[in-house]
């Protein structure tokens, strides 16, 4: 779901049936379309190794791998993130991102939009790490925290939403749901996409942004 606020002025309604005008200034979302041209061309490299060399360099590199990590090497905790197993894999992804991003960076700024990303893509693969012992890669960890720390944006500022709050809970709580469900099959790993969820969704309260009605002389 998008705010329901155009970039323009918009007047609207407080409490008291004040006629007010919301101040909107728009932001590129420079930080969402730099993360997509990065997947992006990693993914690239991922098909081009794979051609050249007969195997997945940047996985082989970067993937969530358990014994690994306890070595010591604590960044497979992130590169996941920019690392896919197929071409569908990183189009439902990148979609995602697509979606997601740009309301999000644009409610947040670029620099709490980074944060939240790389901080529910770290608190996925953490979960992932901690309760599952399989290989995994892929944004969606990342994803999974967009996808929270939208519902709580939402809910958060559900007063000004007005009915539109409730009826777009109702459906990222189906959608969330049914994702969930999906995750369940086997390959997919779910404990990643819960630890994203919970982190997203703890961030997102902590951070997130809170509207409220300020009038204007």
């Amino acid at each position: 779901m998008t705010s329901s606020f155009s970039s323009e002025d918009r007047p609207e309604q407080d409490e008291a049936g004040a006629r007010l005008v919301v101040r909107w200034q728009p932001r590129r979302p420079i930080v969402t379309y730099t993360l997509l041209a990065l997947t992006l061309l990693v993914y690239v490299g991922q098909f081009g190794s794979d051609l050249l060399l007969g195997f997945d360099l940047p996985a082989a590199l970067g993937m969530k791998v358990n014994v690994l990590i306890a070595a010591g090497q604590w960044w497979r905790l992130l590169t996941p993130m920019l690392l896919h197993g197929s071409l569908m894999h990183i189009a439902f992804n990148m979609y995602a991102l697509h979606i997601f991003g740009p309301g999000l960076e644009q409610h947040y700024g670029h620099g709490r939009f980074l944060l939240l990303y790389l901080c529910s893509g770290l608190a996925g693969n953490g979960a992932s790490f901690l309760f599952s012992t399989a290989n995994s890669l892929g944004s969606s960890t990342a994803i999974f925290g967009l996808f929270a720390a939208q519902a709580v944006f939402v809910y958060r500022n559900r007063a000004l939403f007005g009915a539109q709050a409730s009826a777009a809970l109702r459906q990222m709580a189906v959608l969330a749901g049914v994702n969930f469900l999906i995750g369940l099959s086997p390959g997919i790993d779910n404990w990643g996409h819960l630890g994203g969820f919970v982190g997203g969704g703890l961030l997102a309260w902590w951070l997130g942004p809170v509207w409220r009605w300020r009038r204007e002389a």
